[in-house]
């Protein structure tokens, strides 16, 4: 039972975080982007042109215009990607259609920029962050990824330049610029979003005092230290790696405390995107 309710309680998060995305998402393109004539990339960038030339509510091109990605979403990436992604487009759709009536913020095309990138940045990143998306180009993107030479996110780049770029046809060249100020915007509150603020590090340390750094950095960092065990791969001799998560405000105290106790040690420091479990959380030091 305890199991079953843990599993409820972490569906019900996922589901009211890609709501929310999805409100934030909605406020970013109709209080800010789409008022002002400034498009996002993608399938919402095209849906958001195709509205201005059809006169088609955004709400349900948004919606039909998604629908074939959907599709091909579920036969290959799974079930719970287009389960996630459906929730998030069609309360996307219903909250640009509540918000259409509503009056933009500002006029300032550098604002509705900014701010609408930040906000719709956001949405999409609490999205992505919670296995949803908005945007069929990135399943269209990891189609492509399996044909050609180029990666996802070259892939996805193309296909939003080419999608920005045709907004100085339909709005004008002015307005074109302003959304690729809004689409770079987006595209970095995204990765924040998803990453966190933290930027968290992971570390490994090999050396010839592995006790001594591992106490100092649970002591003065008040880090969790796992203790692996390997082997020098030339002389065979038997080795602890250290591993351990920090931030990036933390580096510079962490290499302190390594050079203190072992100038010759080895160590990688590396990117990590998402944490769970384990002591990852900062003890208090006293």
């Amino acid at each position: 039972m305890p199991q079953t309710r843990n599993v409820a309680v972490f569906h019900i998060k996922k589901y009211l975080t890609l709501f929310i995305g999805s409100i934030l998402a909605a406020i970013g393109l109709e209080i800010f982007l789409v008022p002002n004539q400034i498009i996002d990339g993608g399938i919402v960038g095209i849906a958001i042109m195709s509205s201005h030339i059809t006169g088609i509510n955004l709400s349900v091109l948004v919606l039909l215009l998604n629908l074939p990605f959907l599709y091909v979403g579920y036969k290959q990436i799974g079930k719970s990607f287009a389960l996630s992604t459906l929730f998030s487009i069609i309360s996307l759709a219903g909250w640009v259609y509540l918000l259409h009536p509503v009056s933009e913020l500002t006029n300032d095309l550098f604002l509705a920029a900014v701010f609408g990138g930040i906000i719709l940045g956001i949405g999409v990143g609490l999205i992505i962050r919670n296995g949803g998306s908005l945007d069929g180009t990135e399943i269209m993107a990891i189609l492509f990824d399996k044909q050609s030479g180029f990666s996802v996110g070259e892939i996805i780049m193309f296909f939003n330049l080419f999608i920005l770029s045709s907004a100085g046809l339909v709005f004008s060249w002015e307005k074109a610029m302003y959304s690729l100020v809004a689409y770079f915007i987006a595209f970095k509150v995204i990765d924040i979003t998803i990453e966190g603020l933290d930027e968290s590090k992971g570390v490994m340390i090999v050396s010839d005092n592995p006790e001594e750094i591992a106490e100092a950095l649970m002591a003065r960092l008040g880090r969790g230290v796992t203790v692996l065990h390997g082997a020098g791969g030339f002389t065979g001799e038997p080795k602890k790696v250290l591993y351990s998560v920090i931030t990036r405000l933390e580096i510079a105290k962490l290499k302190s405390i390594i050079y203190e106790k072992d100038e010759g040690a080895f160590v990688t420091i590396h990117e990590v995107h998402d944490v769970l479990g384990g002591r990852v959380k900062k003890r208090a030091i006293h």
